[in-house]
Order: structure tokens, then sequence, then C-alpha cells
């Protein structure tokens, strides 16, 4: 509701995504239509001495390009790519903020791990030269909270504000919370969650969770819902969203990819506690907040963890939700990797993008769907199918439960 008591429902008027298959919406989209892996082995440094030597690199992203010399030393590879796509994503909305009221605009983005590189480097200068060679900008480049602020510094943006950190479950976080600001009556929010974590230093801090794969074939590595999956390949990107008052965004005449029609999240108990996962509470709030049946669903968009007990748990929540195979299920992440909070962010885009264009991304390297996962999954090549209503799934490592439904537009018949 805003403050007039009317009812509001929120659009996503622009995306700004950053991928390892592809730079900018339209290119990360073709690639992951035709099934193009951004998976490698690491390219910046050599990774044969670690256990996961892959990861989802974006390779063909320059500071330069995008920011101002004055910048890129004041900020952390995530945050460079976070500015960038907060740029794009408000020219695909078309707007210009230096229009806008600066209270009328406000960001809340999710992160999983800050500004790792950056405070990897000022770290390696602390050890090896003396603290007057760390850099200054040391005191905010790795905080989780930067994207946030300095997205707001660059467009002006001084309204209602925050972060979430909820690793992979925050891109889904940030986008409830900034749904929650235009509802309260902020015009125009900027979400969603960019990471880029694949230094040595962020690299070792991953592998303890023991969720990594050990496989070295980027074309078998992840393999979320396989019999044979042993954990994700890390990644980084994400995208940055535009929301907006949908009666705004049409009074100034916003193209609208979809509606955020529902969002719901949980935690899961302690796992002493005798109670297991409680993925799929969190997917029936989502629906019931959009009003939705689980019949309405065209697809979803899986967290698809990648290792064995987690991808039998989320296949039995949509099972249980949904029936076995009821729905067809996608992971185009098996391209790009997890991205921890540019996840969901980037799946959200994906949602959208196929109710655009009737088109559902494939999951790549499932050969041998396991038994105890009965859902449809699209596998190997992009499947034709109209979208109307998407359901995003996320996890976050330590218990953290998120889902998201999306609503394709009202067209004018």
């Amino acid at each position: 509701m805003t403050g007039t008591g009317r009812a509001t429902t929120t659009v996503v008027t622009g995306l700004g995504v950053v991928a390892p298959n592809g730079l900018g919406t339209e290119e990360y989209w073709t690639a992951t239509l035709k099934g193009i892996s951004g998976v490698g082995l690491i390219s910046r440094y050599d990774p044969s001495s670690y256990p996961s030597p892959l990861a989802g690199e974006v390779l063909d992203f320059i500071a330069s390009e995008h920011l101002s010399s004055r910048m890129i030393p004041q900020t952390d590879r995530m945050t460079q790519m976070a500015l960038a796509a907060s740029d794009w994503a408000l020219a695909d909305a078309g707007v210009d903020p230096a229009r806008l009221a600066e209270f009328g605009m406000g960001v809340v983005t999710a992160s999983a791990s800050g500004g790792f590189e950056f405070a990897q480097n000022e770290l390696q200068k602390l050890w090896s030269k003396g603290p007057e060679y760390v850099s200054a900008y040391q005191s905010f480049a790795w905080f989780y909270a930067v994207n946030t602020g300095q997205i707001s510094i660059r467009h002006g943006m001084r309204g209602p504000s925050g972060v979430l950190v909820t690793d992979q479950a925050g891109g889904l976080d940030a986008l409830g919370h900034g749904r929650r600001h235009v509802r309260k009556g902020i015009p125009l929010v900027m979400s969603g969650g960019v990471d880029a974590s694949l230094s040595p230093w962020g690299l070792v801090s991953q592998n303890t969770t023991g969720r990594l794969t050990r496989k070295t074939d980027p074309d078998r590595a992840y393999a979320p819902f396989d019999a044979d999956a042993d954990g994700h390949v890390p990644g980084e990107g994400g995208a940055i969203l535009v929301l907006e008052d949908e009666a705004a965004a049409r009074e100034r005449g916003a193209r609208s990819y979809g509606t955020v029609a529902g969002y719901g999240a949980t935690f899961d108990p302690p796992p002493d506690s005798g109670r297991g996962p409680v993925l799929r509470r969190a997917i029936e709030l989502a629906l019931a907040d959009a009003g939705a049946s689980a019949e309405e669903i065209d697809v979803v968009f899986a967290d698809a963890a990648g290792t064995r007990e987690l991808d039998r748990a989320e296949a039995a929540a949509l099972a249980a939700v949904f029936g076995p195979r009821a729905v067809p299920v996608t992971a185009p992440k098996t391209m790009t990797g997890r991205l921890y909070s540019g996840a969901a962010s980037l799946d959200v885009a994906a949602a959208l993008l196929a109710m655009r264009d009737s088109m559902v991304p494939p999951t790549l390297h499932v050969p041998d769907l396991a038994d105890d996962c009965p859902i449809d999954l699209v596998r190997d090549t992009a499947r034709a199918l109209p979208v109307r209503t998407a359901l995003v799934v996320a996890r976050g490592h330590g218990g953290f439960n998120a889902a998201a439904v999306l609503r394709a537009p009202v067209t004018d018949a």
C-alpha cells in the first residue's frame, strides 16, 4: 500500500546483467538460450594447487571501459561490475535519476562476501610492506554494504536503502525488501546482487564449505540433480534490476518485464533438531503472497545446489508443492556457476526474459537425472514454452531459503 491507501504493484522496468557467459542482458540471454557456458579453469592465477580449479569468470569486463580512473582504485571488482550493471539497468528502464526526486529512489542489494579481492590485495601490502601502504579505501571497499552505497552515490539515490547478507538467497531477499519499499511509496528502487570472490583468498574461503565440486572437467563439474553430483562451481557476476510502482512506470511510458507478484522466506531449523529443511514453506509463502495456485506456475528456476543431499531436498520440496514432474524446472546457472548473492538476481532476470520470449533456458551437464529427484528438468536445449508465471527458488549456506513469484506483464488486447 502507498500513503494514499491504494494497492501497489511492483514491476521490473530495467535489467543490467554481468555474467560469465555474457556481458549485458541480451548477450547473456543469447548465450544462455544457446547453451554457451562461461565455466572454465580460473585464468587470473594458477589454480592447480586448489581442490576446485574451475569457476565462472567474467572475462570480458574491463573496468576502465565503464568507470572513471578515479573510481577504479576505490572499488573492488564486484562493485565495479555492480556500478556498470546499475548504469545499464537504468538505461534499459529509460530512467534519468537526475530528473527524479533524490529521496524517491532507494537501493537494496545483496552481498555474500563483500570486496574479497580488494581486501586480499590490501592485506598483502600490510604484511609485505607495512600499514602505511594500505589504501585508505580499504575502510569501505571490502564492506558488505559497499555496492548499495556506491550505487546510491553514483545516481544520487537518497531514499531507503540497505543490504541483505543471506548468501545465495540474498538476491531474492533484496528483491522482496525492494518491493516493500515500493509498496510504501518509494517510486523507484534499485535491487539485486553482484558478487566477485574468485581471488585466492575467496576461493580458499569457499572451499571450506565442502560444497565445491572436485571435478576438473567443465562439462561435468556442476551437474545439479545428477546421480553423480558432487558440488557446485563458483562464479562471479549477477544482475541489478530497476523496480518501480506500476502506475508510475505506466505514466511515464516505461516498458515492464513483469511483476514481482510474491515473495517468501524461511530459515532451516538446526541440524540436530530432528526437523528437516523448510524450503517448501518458503515456496508456499511466495505462492500465497502472489495469490497464485501451484497450477499457475509455468516454470521453476531452481536453486540447484549441486550436491546430492541438497538436490534431493529441493526436488522433494518441488514435488510436494507441484507434484512429481508436474512443472518444468531449469537451472541455467550451470552455465555461469553459482554467483552467490548474484545468482538469484540473475535467475530473476532470466525468468523475466523467458516470459518475454516464451523460451525456457536449458540446464547443462546433467546426463543422468537422479531417481530421487522427480522433476521435469529442462536439459541440454532450450524449450519453447509460453511463460506467464514463474517461480524462482534460492537457498543460502547456513539455512536461508527464499522464493519469488513473477508474472508476465498484462498486455492490452
